[in-house]
């Protein structure tokens, strides 16, 4: 069933062009992930969709009675509530009902008192059920640990719960935001970079929900590990234009590469014939006569009306990157013992130790809080250890990339960002460089404030590779790049000749660059040589030896369990043995007594005498009883024995 379909939408402001006749439909249940690069129109069509802005032309289709909800990339919440009570301000209808529920109770209760009428209490008593019955239809005792579960899962700890919201930052915020949108349960859930704001355990978590999510899911990212594992379709806007593949992100790219190339092909073909026609043209034109003229005009019209092949996006002008050290390092780079840091009662992170080698690429995960970017500080003697050491091999050039890009004077021009640091080079050379960059003609002029994250990421690239350092401590450097730009930076990090120590949540990233992990914890850091996937299969490995000691412990304490029972059951059924032969004794000895008692009853001068007579009958009775209650008691302990 289709759920939402555009059919040739398009939306241009002035004269630059936007998005430019877009057909697609999503079926229900899909989960479509959105890509193209930055500026490529991507949040244009998702606001167009929630009908934020309009669009110039085209239909719009969206299946009566869908929600939808829409996870923008800054959100505003309401002062004075704190975490927890704005995660639950969604379900504010189960709030209410249940403050009618207590109400009602009250009002219950007060009529009990009251012995007031049957039919008031009867009216009272219907109204009360009707709303405990619509309170558990909706999950009203579940709610509040639903809530907690997804801001758990996102990355919120209990001691987050209690916090203002005034007091989060906005990537916190963000993260809220899901929360939020989350626990809506739209039928449509359009996202806008989901994973922005989360570490690596919030991002598997975020994979299994929206896996899970009975809905339709249509997400903007760049996250190309996180598309891999959850996407079944993938739209790319390219030159206004948007293309539908089924599959996810690898499946995309095989069939994307084929495309390309049949594009280059069909755009080298028709380069040539145009070129070929052009030549005609200007032939006809030399010999000057009147009929030769009006065959060259005819030519021009019939070039002018050609449909023209674009050139692939990755044959046009991309950002030239590449890293190089000035001078070599000592073999030993970096060397960090038992390090530690606290702010106030507060530890970050314990006995943090390891060893970097020249042309290792290292990268430092662990979740959000922990301390990475501290850590980074610590290195960068920003900020000082609570305790431990580190040093610095022979010869170490550190160069830094900041992920807030706080190393950028946003009251400076692009040009003089550059060139005060590097005063030595001239105006031409500087805008060279920019222009490798894509910063050209009166880009240069443009103040740092103006410009987006992915442009200012871009800029601190180009100060990182005019440093020539020798080690690079790289914090986040993914984050605001688009796909393509990724490629292009991992590729230019592979080929590097000097040593990294990166932070990132970027998993493809991180398979792509990483020759070590080393995973940050509060208790210490531990080692795995080799890249991300590697890491996932150790940890694999662990956890199943790990479940293997925890099943041989349990197996262990279960044997020693069982020897304890068959102990337990062994020495019961002694006792039981036991008593029965004090049993059986006893009955021999009644038997014996109440036939004894039988014959005296026989002889004449016992029956003669009516006071021995009695006597004995009443002896004779009495052990009849408590024989029975010997023979039942004898026979239990046979059925048990």
């Amino acid at each position: 069933m289709i759920i939402l379909s555009c059919n040739n939408i398009s939306k241009s402001y002035g004269i630059d062009t936007i998005l430019k006749d877009l057909t697609f439909s999503i079926q229900k249940g899909d989960r479509v992930g959105l890509i193209g690069v930055n500026g490529a129109g991507k949040s244009t069509l998702l606001k167009i969709l929630t009908k934020q802005i309009s669009y110039d032309n085209g239909d719009l289709f969206i299946a009566k009675s869908t929600t939808i909800g829409y996870l923008e990339q800054s959100s505003i919440f309401a002062e004075d509530k704190t975490v927890f009570e704005e995660a639950l301000s969604i379900y504010q209808f189960l709030i209410n009902i249940e403050k009618a529920l207590r109400e009602k109770e009250l009002e219950i209760a007060s009529l009990n008192h009251e012995n007031s009428s049957d039919t008031l209490m009867e009216d009272l008593m219907n109204e009360y059920a009707l709303l405990t019955e619509d309170f558990e239809k909706n999950n009203g005792y579940g709610y509040q640990s639903e809530v907690k579960g997804v801001l758990k899962g996102l990355g919120f700890c209990d001691d987050d719960f209690d916090k203002p919201v005034t007091h989060l930052s906005g990537g916190e915020k963000t993260r809220l935001s899901l929360v939020k949108l989350l626990l809506s349960k739209p039928d449509i859930l359009l996202l806008d970079e989901p994973t922005n704001h989360l570490d690596i355990q919030a991002v598997e978590w975020l994979e299994g929900f929206l896996k899970d999510y009975a809905g339709t899911v249509l997400m903007i990212s760049h996250d190309r590990f996180f598309l891999d594992q959850l996407v079944t379709n993938i739209f790319e806007i390219e030159n206004h234009s948007i293309s539908c593949y089924k599959g996810n992100y690898s499946t995309f790219m095989e069939k994307k590469r084929a495309d390309i190339e049949q594009q280059l092909r069909a755009y080298q073909n028709q380069q040539q014939e145009i070129s070929k026609q052009k030549d005609i043209i200007r032939r006809l034109r030399q010999h000057g006569t009147e009929k030769l003229m009006n065959r060259a005009k005819s030519r021009e019209k019939q070039l002018d009306k050609i449909d023209q092949v674009e050139l692939p996006q990755q044959y046009k002008k991309k950002a030239g990157i590449h890293f190089t050290s000035q001078v070599k390092s000592g073999e030993n780079v970096l060397l960090v013992k038992e390090l530690c840091k606290s702010f106030d009662e507060d530890k970050l992170f314990d006995n943090a130790s390891f060893q970097i080698y020249r042309g290792e690429k290292v990268a430092l995960i662990g979740p959000n809080g922990i301390g990475k970017s501290t850590l980074f500080r610590i290195l960068l003697n920003e900020v000082s250890a609570s305790g431990g050491e580190f040093q610095l091999g022979h010869r170490v050039d550190i160069g830094y990339y900041d992920q807030e890009q706080q190393n950028l004077n946003s009251n400076k021009t692009l040009i003089n960002e550059i060139w005060d640091e590097h005063t030595g080079k001239t105006e031409t050379e500087i805008r060279t460089l920019l222009g490798r960059f894509l910063f050209h003609g009166d880009d240069v002029f443009r103040p740092i404030s103006t410009l987006s994250g992915g442009e200012k990421a871009r800029v601190s690239l180009l100060k990182l590779i005019m440093s020539k350092a020798n080690f690079l401590l790289l914090d986040e450097p993914t984050n605001h790049l688009d796909i393509h730009s990724k490629e292009v930076l991992e590729d230019a990090l592979c080929s590097y000749d000097g040593t990294i120590l990166v932070i990132s949540h970027d998993r493809y990233f991180l398979n792509r660059v990483s020759t070590k992990i080393i995973e940050l914890t509060s208790n210490g850091t531990e080692e795995y040589l080799g890249n991300y996937d590697y890491y996932l299969y150790k940890k694999k490995e662990k956890l199943e030896e790990s479940s293997i000691n925890t099943i041989e412990e349990k197996t262990k304490t279960q044997l020693k369990e069982e020897r304890r029972k068959e102990k337990e059951e062994s020495n019961r059924l002694r006792d039981i043995k036991k008593n029965l032969e004090k049993l059986e004794a006893s009955i021999i000895e009644m038997e014996e007594r109440l036939s004894n008692l039988e014959a005296l009853m026989c002889q004449e001068e016992i029956y003669s005498d009516p006071e021995k007579s009695k006597e004995i009958n009443l002896e004779t009775i009495a052990l009849k009883e408590k024989l029975q209650i010997f023979y039942d008691e004898w026979e239990s302990s046979i059925d048990i024995s």
